[in-house]
């Protein structure tokens, strides 16, 4: 073994549990499209992908073409979405790799529709309407019009109808309204479809936090992305789902000293000991993703208890305070993220609060010089 003891594992069977989860809460009959873009929010999205196809998912959402295709060229056949939509000259690939792609302009489409002539083939399409997200899409007024000019193109399939929520993880008088303005802006969407003889396959715009708890009776598929990886969609749903981190990026302690009083520690002497203390290395650092943001703030398990970042975060090293850790040696094992084996945790929540910033951005963040070790597989 050539590379340091830093790995994130990455355990399956918290996948499962978590996907069975979601498959429990959400109506009979609705559908699961697996949100794996990103490399599965740093997961590893093709073992993931796999994982998730053998539990039945419905379908799996992706970023851009490149992910797309990778799906393709592993052997996945389920429905994949695009959910950012093809750029000029990528229409003839998503085609042909049978793809379906989000749409949100009518010169899209048209492009989209030549394209699939030329191929004898139909495009798979979810028009994407922006009720409130201010991102992409067709405004939901103008939905009517899109979806009228859309019915004359005769090589266009509409798939599915898409939108997304900007607030449903904020569950706040003013958040839920704002979500039910969106949830009644898309309906009237659908419905306007529907009135010309449109009928998509997959209606959808509930996210993980909309999955729990919202009720979008004219929907029929949701798409769950973070609590697929064991992370909360914000704090408000704190005790609301018993969810289980699948990522647990892990390390070693690779060197033991005690300091004297007045000793500094890392870059830019950001700590100094005020008593004598016993610190110990770990080969982690902020190009693996461990947030310079954690600088004398960030916790660690070692032996099942919480030591804490010690000065800053390097590229490659942190120091934590494992001052009063009975037996701790050199070698013992480092949980930065996720549960060690006797189930204590160190969530991405966490971590997130202590970076200023969210659980996504942590998993994300995880570099692809860890190397990820999957247990628990299915088959």
């Amino acid at each position: 073994m050539d590379s340091r003891p830093t790995i994130a594992e990455i355990d399956l069977a918290a996948l499962r549990h978590n996907f069975d989860l979601v498959r429990r809460t959400v109506p009979a009959g609705c559908g699961m499209l697996a949100v794996v873009k990103a490399d599965a929010y740093g997961h590893g999205f093709m073992d993931i992908s796999r994982e998730l196809e053998a539990l039945g998912v419905t379908a799996f959402g992706v970023a851009f073409l490149a992910e797309g295709i990778q799906l393709r060229k592993s052997g996945i056949d389920r429905p994949v979405l695009i959910l950012g939509g093809v750029y000029p000259g990528q229409e003839r690939k998503c085609i042909g790799y049978n793809l379906s792609t989000a749409l949100f302009s009518l010169d899209q489409a048209r492009v989209l529709d030549e394209a699939a002539a030329r191929l004898y083939r139909k495009a798979k399409v979810h028009v994407k309407i922006d009720t409130g997200m201010g991102r992409l899409g067709v405004a939901a007024a103008d939905a009517p019009s899109f979806f009228r000019e859309l019915r004359d193109l005769p090589h266009i399939e509409l798939e599915g109808i898409i939108s997304h929520f900007a607030s449903a993880d904020e569950l706040d008088d003013e958040g839920r309204r704002y979500t039910d303005r969106q949830a009644a802006a898309f309906a009237e969407a659908v419905a306007a479809a529907r009135s010309l003889g449109l009928s998509p396959r997959y209606v959808h715009i509930a996210n993980s936090a909309a999955a729990f708890g919202m009720e979008l009776p004219f929907c029929n598929l949701v798409r769950p992305g973070i609590v697929l990886y064991g992370a909360l969609p914000s704090g408000d749903f704190e005790g609301r789902m018993a969810l289980r981190p699948v990522m647990r990026l892990r390390s070693t302690v690779a060197m033991l000293k005690e300091v004297e009083p007045g000793t500094s520690i890392s870059y830019a002497r950001r700590y100094t000991s005020s008593e004598r203390r016993l610190i110990a290395s770990v080969p982690v650092g902020y190009a693996d993703g461990y947030d310079r943001a954690l600088t004398n703030r960030g916790e660690v398990l070692i032996r099942g208890e919480r030591a804490r970042v010690t000065g800053t975060v390097c590229m490659d090293w942190i120091m934590v305070d494992v001052t009063g850790i009975a037996g701790v040696r050199v070698g013992d094992d480092v949980t930065l993220l996720g549960c060690d084996s006797a189930g204590n945790c160190v969530r991405a929540e966490e971590l997130a609060a202590w970076a200023g910033t969210i659980p996504y951005e942590i998993f994300c963040g995880i570099s692809k010089r860890v190397p990820r070790v999957y247990l628990n597989a299915s088959r």
